[in-house]
């Protein structure tokens, strides 16, 4: 595939080492060559299959308005964005292209939410909850949207109208971990899924650009990644 990659953070690179490795042809577009979305007109975007965001909360939106007006498919691994969901959703299906997001492209994290998603059960039995997040102090959003996405799950799992709370830290260079724990009189039950590297986040991005291509329709990866 022709992928546009915008970003050339931490994550970013990493997205364009992996699409390299397995072959697609990738072009980057950092802030200095996207100025107010100037890399995402129909023009430049002729030949790109799909384009893959890793940027930041604050441009993030606009890039996928450009991207799908431009009849384009898209991968979005930035978070921050998520109380416009439901513009874009409606965005990207009056356009018949495909999309995908996340706040985790991980494998490793996905599962991870089907475990919190089976422990939310303990909410029902007089357990209360909370969940933790760390992260590195370059991360500009807070909480992560990994953990909000765990938030959602557990809420709708577990039947309850109020949501767990989320503490965040923002700590030297953590990749990025998040423990969700669950407390009783008589017992405490801890889950915690701890990233080494970025490695996952950019093989799940990449995967889901494979996925994607040729698709219609407005997903979440994690409906998505056991396809891959």
């Amino acid at each position: 595939m022709n992928i546009l990659l915008l970003g050339r953070g931490k994550t970013g690179s990493l997205v364009a080492e992996v699409a390299a490795r397995r072959g697609h042809h990738v072009q980057i577009a950092g802030a200095t060559e996207n100025v107010d979305a100037g890399a995402l007109t129909p023009e430049k975007l002729h030949g790109i299959d799909v384009v893959i965001d890793f940027t930041a909360p604050h441009c993030v939106v606009s890039h996928i308005e450009a991207t799908v007006n431009a009849g384009k498919n898209m991968v979005v691994g930035t978070t921050g964005w998520y109380g416009q969901l439901d513009h874009v959703k409606q965005l990207v299906e009056s356009h018949g292209t495909g999309f995908v997001y996340a706040g985790n492209f991980s494998v490793g994290v996905n599962l991870f939410l089907d475990v919190a998603r089976a422990a939310a059960a303990a909410l029902r039995h007089d357990y209360s909850g909370q969940i933790f997040e760390r992260h590195h102090v370059h991360k500009k959003d807070a909480p992560s949207g990994t953990a909000i996405a765990m938030q959602h799950v557990i809420r709708e799992a577990s039947g309850k109208d109020e949501e767990l709370e989320i503490i965040s830290f923002r700590e030297g260079e953590v990749v990025g971990m998040h423990e969700v724990v669950l407390e009783s009189a008589a017992d405490r039950i801890y889950l915690c899924h701890d990233a080494k590297s970025r490695q996952g986040f950019a093989d799940g991005a990449v995967r889901a650009a494979e996925w994607v291509a040729g698709k219609k329709g407005f997903y979440n990866f994690k409906d998505v990644w056991r396809e891959l």
